[in-house]
């Protein structure tokens, strides 16, 4: 009988060792996670500072554009101001102003002349007109002098000189067909029109 509890005492012993050598074997087994989580971390922050270290180069920024036009409403009362200045008439065969050009000229010059100063891209273009007589040669010439006078006179009251452009169309665009004194009068003329494209 003693022997056969020692048995069982002994066979106890064994399961309980059996049992704690498992235990400690599941133990082992969960141990610290696998290096691959760690690993994973600093393989994710090394690519950021990378990328902080050599960002992709950005898109180099557009030039800015140098031509500074008015906008549309703007643009809409040069036109305004340009259809209430009349025409600058001439007597024959001259470019000098007469006191009645200079008026006309003069009428709302002074906004006109404030408008474009802001924006400098902005052009007008002076026209040179005569009437039928004379050469096509000498009335482009004397067109000419008439845009020139016209210019140096708008010039004078503060528009800018780069801005004002002159051209001759001499007996080419004749603003009355007859042939007669009061029809070469409004002939004899300057015009001012607006040119929306840089020069």
């Amino acid at each position: 009988m003693k022997y056969s509890s020692r048995l069982i005492v002994l066979a106890v012993a064994v399961a309980a060792m059996i049992g704690a050598g498992c235990a400690k074997k599941k133990v082992a087994a969960q141990g610290p996670p696998p290096p691959a989580a760690p690993v994973a971390a600093p393989q994710q922050s090394t690519t950021q500072t990378a990328r902080t270290e050599t960002p992709t180069p950005a898109p180099a920024p557009a030039p800015q554009q140098t031509t500074r036009m008015p906008n549309a409403q703007t643009r809409a009362r040069i036109d305004t101001l340009l259809a209430r200045i009349e025409d600058a008439y001439f007597d024959y065969d001259k470019h000098t102003l007469r006191p009645d050009a200079i008026k006309a000229l003069e009428a709302d010059s002074t906004e006109l002349r404030d408008i474009l100063k802001d924006y400098p891209d902005y052009k007008l273009t002076i026209e040179g007109h005569c009437d039928e007589r004379g050469s096509a040669e000498y009335n482009m010439a004397l067109g000419q002098e008439r845009a020139d006078a016209a210019k140096a006179y708008l010039a004078q009251v503060g528009i800018p000189s780069e801005q004002l452009g002159t051209v001759s169309y001499g007996k080419e665009k004749p603003a009355c067909d007859e042939h007669d004194e009061a029809c070469w009068q409004k002939n004899r003329r300057v015009h001012i029109v607006a040119d929306s494209q840089p020069r």
